[in-house]
């Protein structure tokens, strides 16, 4: 591997770092997401959010539900402008989330993830997860 290959995905690991560090709460990262991301996650409406502004929305209510929100990178594949992740979220359900009031359950989510990040920009993020997952950890299916 040359010396600038391995500075480019140091940058790319830094940046996915630094995003991760976002999603467990530090808003201050909130510049590394493009300002057309095109966030795809299979638990919202019509499956995608599009747009710094509506990620944002998102991740705050997310995170105003579950405050102690915490992803864990498990596994990470990282080359060219591309990161997958298998990831583990855990979490206590503290306020509404999508009208369901806190059950103050704990939840531990498994699933993977596909960042594309251009110029230290997160520009796409693709989550693949049974969403199903978490209404059965908040108690909200019948068994």
């Amino acid at each position: 591997m040359s010396e600038t290959s391995t500075t480019e995905r140091e940058q790319l690991l830094k940046t996915y770092q630094e995003y991760e560090e976002l999603w467990n709460g530090d808003y201050s990262k909130l510049d590394l997401v493009s300002e057309s991301i095109a966030f795809y996650d299979p638990g919202v409406p019509d499956g995608m959010i599009h747009g710094r502004e509506a990620f944002e929305a998102y991740l705050r209510s997310v995170r105003s539900a579950f405050p102690d929100w915490y992803v864990d990178a498990d596994n990470l594949l990282a080359e060219g402008e591309i990161v997958m992740k298998e990831w583990t979220v855990t979490a206590t359900h503290e306020g509404e989330y999508r009208g369901v009031p806190p059950t103050h359950r704990e939840i531990e989510i498994k699933g993977m993830a596909k960042d594309v990040i251009r110029n230290g920009k997160v520009e796409e993020a693709r989550l693949y997860y049974d969403p199903q997952q978490l209404s059965e950890q908040l108690g909200l299916t019948e068994e």
